[in-house]
């Protein structure tokens, strides 16, 4: 992964925060944590927005008996 040094200015108490819920040792380490963790809920968000769009995808019960046959 390609890091990309930058200068920016985060307020005090947003950063604390991120610490502590992040339980980072570092602030890089509480903001590549976060980063990251938005970003995945974004990406699940698109994921649920094309929920049930594809008709070639096998079903829940489909899968199911699947894994039953072995």
């Amino acid at each position: 992964m390609e890091a990309v040094k930058t200068t920016i200015d985060i307020p005090d108490k947003e950063l604390a925060d991120a610490i502590r819920f992040t339980r980072a040792r570092t602030k890089r380490e509480a903001v590549v944590i976060a980063l990251t963790d938005f970003n995945r809920r974004k990406r699940m968000a698109e994921l649920v927005r094309h929920a049930g769009t594809c008709s070639d995808l096998a079903t829940f019960e489909q899968l199911q008996q699947q894994r039953r046959k072995g």
